[in-house]
């Protein structure tokens, strides 16, 4: 019974380890803050979760994540992208009374190939994310700048968004299994390619390059079906030579931990912490070296099921945002469905006889 349910968790590895990497380094430039450029922040908080470091099963594994967030801020937040935006000079005034709500509906695509062959060790897997969708922004109150000793006022509301594709994303991870103790380290980063252009306030592109590394741990009890995940990892961004802006060293947490109900069924909570590290440069003085911070929890459910000669996983998780600073906050909702390689039963005694003969 416990080989069976270990054996059914090492293929949900393998299909949460494509989530992740269909996930990782997903970019949504239209969430506006006083820290990192316009708001945007390489790393989505959530992309890793339960059963992130374990081993998965040799051969070619595919994910589709349907991504939803709703963010609002208002104040210095909103202020940040229209100064952005505005392309305002480092000695700009300004004063707002605004607020700013962003929407993301994205799809997330990725393709990820597990090694048979083991490295220092480990298992070595490789994959690339892409991400389409629509994002819309608006920021609604008044934005009054002085440039020059000349006042500039923007009043009403600005509206804007459009469809578009996102940055190119590629991930290594390199994961250990000792019984119930799994390890893996992780490598991603940012190939920016994607629509962007700093006079938009929606963008699917952040206009620069990133690089994403960290580890992972997760405790699972195939016995018990007790399970618990953590994935810590730090970003450095490269400027952005459109706006010579470049965004701070930024610090990122995701957990997972459930509960197994039966082979195919679990449920569980979900959580992340991102707190930006170090200070932005390049931003206007008005704004100062303020840090952006926010914290998100919720539920989540999976269901694993056949699908031919492959193994399917569909999990829906969301997260509620509090304790946010220099940032919007909201909720955001995950839908994925994945495809990878079911675990291949091992041959009985009889045919263990004839291979040797």
């Amino acid at each position: 019974m416990a080989r069976r349910t270990k054996g059914r968790t090492r293929g949900l590895g393998a299909l949460l380890s494509t989530i992740a990497i269909a996930a990782a380094a997903v970019v949504i430039s239209d969430r506006p803050s006083q820290a990192d450029e316009g708001g945007v922040s390489f790393w989505l908080p959530g992309q890793f979760g339960s059963l992130a470091a374990v081993p998965a099963q040799p051969g070619w594994s595919f994910a589709s994540v349907f991504y939803f967030t709703d963010v609002s801020a208002s104040g210095a937040v909103a202020a940040a992208r229209q100064a952005t935006v505005g392309r305002f000079s480092p000695t700009v005034a300004v004063d707002l009374n605004a607020t700013l709500r962003a929407r993301i509906p994205a799809d997330f695509l990725n393709a990820t190939y597990v090694f048979a062959t083991p490295v220092l060790g480990g298992q070595l897997a490789m994959g690339m994310t892409g991400v389409f969708g629509r994002p819309t922004v608006s920021v609604d109150g008044t934005l009054t700048t002085l440039v020059g000793g000349v006042p500039t006022t923007r009043l009403g509301s600005v509206d804007d968004g459009r469809m578009a594709l996102g940055d190119l994303y590629p991930m290594m991870t390199l994961r250990w299994n000792h019984g119930v103790h799994n390890f893996m380290v992780y490598g991603t980063g940012d190939i920016p390619v994607g629509n962007y252009d700093p006079r938009n306030f929606a963008n699917l592109g952040i206009g620069h390059g990133a690089a994403d590394t960290g580890v992972g741990y997760t405790y699972f009890n195939p016995a018990t079906g007790h399970e618990f995940s953590a994935v810590t990892g730090v970003t450095y961004n490269f400027k952005n030579t459109e706006t010579d802006y470049q965004n701070g060293i930024d610090w990122h947490l995701d957990w997972g931990a459930s509960q197994f109900l039966s082979k195919q069924m679990f449920i569980g909570m979900v959580g992340y912490f991102y707190q930006q590290l170090t200070p932005d440069r390049g931003q206007l003085p008005i704004f100062g070296d303020m840090k952006s911070r926010v914290i998100g929890v919720g539920p989540q459910i999976g269901w694993i099921f056949p699908v031919n000669d492959m193994q399917g996983y569909l999990n829906l998780k969301g997260y509620y945002e509090f304790a946010a600073e220099n940032r919007p906050s909201g909720f955001n909702t995950w839908v994925t469905f994945a495809i990878s390689p079911a675990e291949k039963p091992a041959p009985s005694p009889l045919a263990r006889v004839a291979i040797h003969k």
